[in-house]
């Protein structure tokens, strides 16, 4: 089983076997505890979380400050990379980075894909879940699906 990863407060962690079979997904664990109250992942929550899927590889979007980004929201960003990478680390959870061009690409999605395009291709994929991916909040759920099936594609390539 792997984990496919859309990080951020409003992410989430999509579980999947090797055929694609979406086994579950968990919205990022957070707390509104961070600076002015902002919403911060939370690394306890999340290595409860990771501790009691035990994948055996992580494929995490890969983020970082973008030119328009002030720097309160790329610092949250970053602490969410780095709360990612210690808890997959700690646990001796591989982890493969995946850039957006990528990973929408391999699902095919277009470059500049929305945020609905993402649910309405989890939908396709998983009808049977629909309802997770049925709200427009969703988008970390999806993408974090999509971003499990681009990990596992590329995977196999290797």
């Amino acid at each position: 089983m792997i984990v496919g990863c859309d990080p951020g407060a409003s992410g989430a962690l999509a579980f999947m076997d090797e055929g694609e079979r979406l086994l579950g997904v968990e919205d990022m664990p957070v707390l509104d505890d961070g600076t002015k109250g902002r919403r911060t992942v939370y690394a306890v929550l999340l290595a409860a979380i990771l501790k009691r899927w035990a994948p055996a590889h992580a494929f995490v979007e890969l983020i970082g400050p973008r030119p328009r980004d002030a720097r309160v929201a790329a610092f949250s960003f970053g602490r969410c990379r780095g709360a990612i990478e210690g808890v997959a680390g700690a646990l001796a959870i591989p982890i493969t980075m995946l850039v957006v061009p990528s990973w929408r690409r391999a699902v095919g999605l277009p470059p500049g894909a929305t945020k609905d395009q993402a649910r309405g291709e989890a939908i396709r994929r998983w009808p049977e879940h629909g309802e997770l991916f049925a709200r427009k909040r969703d988008d970390g759920r999806a993408e974090a699906c999509l971003i499990a099936v681009a990990g596992l594609k590329r995977a196999q390539k290797l």
